[in-house]
């Protein structure tokens, strides 16, 4: 029996590009010109995969999103334009249930071929989630609280350890497809008084990750930045990769412990890349001091690092099959043996929180 998607867009452009990549694919496809109309066609099959855009006439995709997900769980992927102001609107796509988003056909800077391939892989992928998942998925307490934005002079203020010489741990956590809400869970249910630095590798175009670093700092108690050149790790803070770029660590001759930007992408297929940032972890820091933590997402990004860190004596965990969106990233890592504990979420979740 053949995998059907439905794509929700006004643009017959759009239809028309996004069908020709997906339809080779052995998918059946079916449109719909807006969110109104797509909400009533998901709610009568059962997709394996639904594209929606953001903006449309009669209803617009997340307003289609919280209506599908409400009634009739489907795996949906957004399709956006990687502007700013695209970003926190595609935030709250996620927030309302979608898995993950594409640009639109076209629309990336980097060439159309990776463009092209990128919606390959998320289209596959993410069409055979299992309808069990999503809806175990959509079933997870959500634990993170929106904190008062714009954030106060208190929040951004480094605590007593105002150093770098004063980390005591480094936590490193990768994502990807999956991973946005995890990842605002965990820096939501840090407390006040956390010690060590985290540095957090979401897969995201440089766009997107200012957004989502604006709302992982609404979310949190503590501080969170999106990462620059020479910004000084510090206890109590979190750092998001900026997106375009690999997040590296360095040590001066000072003893200070700073972000290094590294332009070149080399071999990795994402930039941010979770391996990337932690091989360089491991120049840095002493193993014992590491931990490294890989979630939901497509592909293997991290996998080799993983095993890199738990042969050197770093603390290394991955997230289970039963709870991840997409079990690929975790999957390889376990694999090859870069894995000490492979959990469920929340337990992943409440080992980060209580780290002393």
């Amino acid at each position: 029996m053949s995998k059907s998607v439905l794509i929700v867009d006004d643009s017959a452009l759009v239809r028309k590009q996004l069908s020709e990549i997906i339809e080779p694919l052995g998918f059946e496809i079916e449109f719909a010109k807006n969110g109104k109309v797509g909400v009533e066609k998901a709610l009568e099959h059962q997709y394996d995969l639904i594209t929606m855009d953001i903006n449309m006439p009669v209803m617009d995709g997340i307003e289609a999103v919280r209506q599908i997900m409400a009634q009739k769980p489907t795996a949906i992927l957004m399709v956006s334009s990687l502007t700013t102001e695209n970003a926190s609107t595609t935030m709250d796509a996620l927030d309302a249930g979608a898995i993950d988003y594409i640009a639109k056909p076209g629309t990336m800077n980097v060439g159309k071929k990776e463009n092209y391939d990128e919606i390959v892989e998320k289209v596959t992928a993410i069409s055979k989630i299992p309808l069990r998942r999503l809806k175990r998925r959509l079933a997870k307490p959500i634990v993170r609280e929106r904190r008062r934005a714009p954030v106060t002079s208190e929040k951004t203020t480094p605590s007593k350890a105002s150093s770098s010489k004063d980390l005591k741990k480094i936590i490193i956590v990768g994502s990807s497809t999956g991973g946005p809400g995890l990842i605002e869970q965990i820096c939501a249910s840090l407390p006040v008084d956390f010690k060590h630095t985290l540095c957090i590798v979401q897969h995201m175009p440089a766009k997107f990750t200012s957004s989502f670093a604006d709302r992982l700092n609404r979310a949190s108690v503590l501080p969170v930045q999106e990462t620059k050149m020479n910004m000084e790790l510090l206890p109590g803070n979190i750092y998001l990769a900026r997106g375009g770029v690999h997040m590296n660590v360095s040590k001066k001759v000072s003893g200070k412990i700073v972000i290094r930007d590294n332009l070149d992408k080399g071999e990795n297929f994402f930039q941010p890349s979770v391996g990337e940032m932690m091989e360089s972890a491991l120049e840095v820091f002493p193993a014992n001091d590491i931990i490294s933590v890989i979630l939901t997402g497509i592909g293997d990004d991290g996998a080799d690092a993983m095993v890199k860190l738990r042969k050197a004596g770093a603390y290394t965990l991955g997230e289970s099959e039963e709870s991840a969106t997409v079990y690929g990233m975790p999957k390889a890592a376990y694999e090859r043996g870069g894995v000490m504990e492979q959990l469920d979420f929340p337990a992943l979740l409440k080992i980060i929180a209580r780290l002393k």
